[in-house]
């Protein structure tokens, strides 16, 4: 699969969290609203602006998108700085991620618990792993199984799967006895384990394994498009990337091939552009098919906020939606 899964698992949530300097999230989408942008100069990370200006002096060791008015920084021990540059929460925790929903996964002494903007533990540190909050809830690990907190902390889905993702349209994608079903807000199961991998639910569509071939459900658990892909994405707006063989295309939600299979890796379409992989370089194409930004890079990130992190070997650049650079490759 071409992006990473949301799904928590022993070994692999920390990076899933992991914003760092090139994974996109929905926390990334919420920090194109912030107009600051994390960057490398030397072996220091500070933030530029869309117009490239260093907006704060690189002088971190680590750090990670501004989500609001706070971004995690790394400095000795994590902790989060304000637009200002001036550290807002001192630098405290063995790791800390991004905001969402006013509330921040940190980890302290082998536990991860969740913070407030105010610094302020809201919910102590007692989990294995912790997700970001989304529709107001959290999936969480103890021993090995997951279960689902709120706010407040109370966990509201006791402990009980094997792996959970975060909730998306009302329904979080859950896996029981090896099988992958969907439970609402309450811990109802409202679709049966019965899959052998699901993906969140976006545009109102999920999609979801049987055997080797993937297809495409509805809320109602109803299966809309047949299982016949060898790899299958999320729906964004109408479109989602398929791979038949070797090549990825995109379909519509009847299932027709829209923009016909020929490249090598493909990205749900954001802001109108998908990012495409041809010729082990990535570029984006329009809605149509055509390439509004040729493909030219090692690594890419989908646009938000009208800007994309890409890559060039191990550098880290912005481009526009025009695809020139505010900020050319750095280390």
């Amino acid at each position: 699969m071409n992006q990473t899964r949301q799904f928590l698992s022993k070994g692999n949530m920390k990076n899933l969290l992991l914003l760092g300097t090139f994974l996109l999230s929905a926390a990334a989408a919420q920090a194109a609203t912030s107009n600051l942008y994390p960057v490398s100069v030397g072996s220091r990370f500070g933030f530029v602006d869309k117009s490239g200006s260093i907006v704060i002096n690189p002088q971190f060791e680590r750090a990670k998108d501004f989500v609001g008015d706070l971004a995690p920084v790394q400095l000795g021990r994590w902790g989060y700085v304000g637009k200002d540059g001036k550290f807002a929460i001192n630098p405290q925790f063995d790791k800390a991620e991004v905001f969402s929903e006013g509330l921040a996964p940190v980890y302290f002494n082998h536990r991860y618990g969740y913070i407030g903007t105010d610094g302020k533990y809201v919910i102590n540190p007692q989990f294995d792993d912790a997700n970001p909050f989304s529709q107001g809830l959290a999936a969480v690990e103890q021993h090995r199984l997951y279960g689902f907190v709120d706010k407040t902390g109370k966990l509201v889905i006791n402990y009980q799967f094997e792996q959970a993702a975060d909730f998306s349209e009302g329904l979080a994608a859950v896996c029981f006895g090896k099988r992958y079903g969907f439970v609402d807000a309450e811990g109802k199961i409202v679709i049966n384990y019965q899959f052998d991998l699901a993906d969140s639910f976006s545009d109102g569509v999920a999609a979801y394994r049987l055997g080797k071939r993937w297809g495409y459900m509805d809320k109602s658990g109803k299966t809309i498009i047949n299982p016949q892909f060898d790899e299958a994405e999320a729906f964004v707006n109408g479109l989602a990337p398929v791979r038949s063989g070797k090549l990825w295309g995109f379909i519509d939600k009847s299932g027709k091939i829209v923009i016909n299979p020929q490249f090598e890796d493909a990205k749900p379409f954001s802001e109108n552009l998908a990012c495409v992989r041809l010729a082990r370089r990535w570029g984006y194409i329009d809605r149509n098919g055509k390439f509004s930004i040729n493909p030219q890079f090692d690594e890419a990130e989908s646009f938000t906020g009208a800007v994309a992190r890409v890559k060039e070997g191990r550098k880290t650049g912005y481009i526009g939606a025009d695809g020139k650079y505010f900020w050319n490759p750095s280390l």
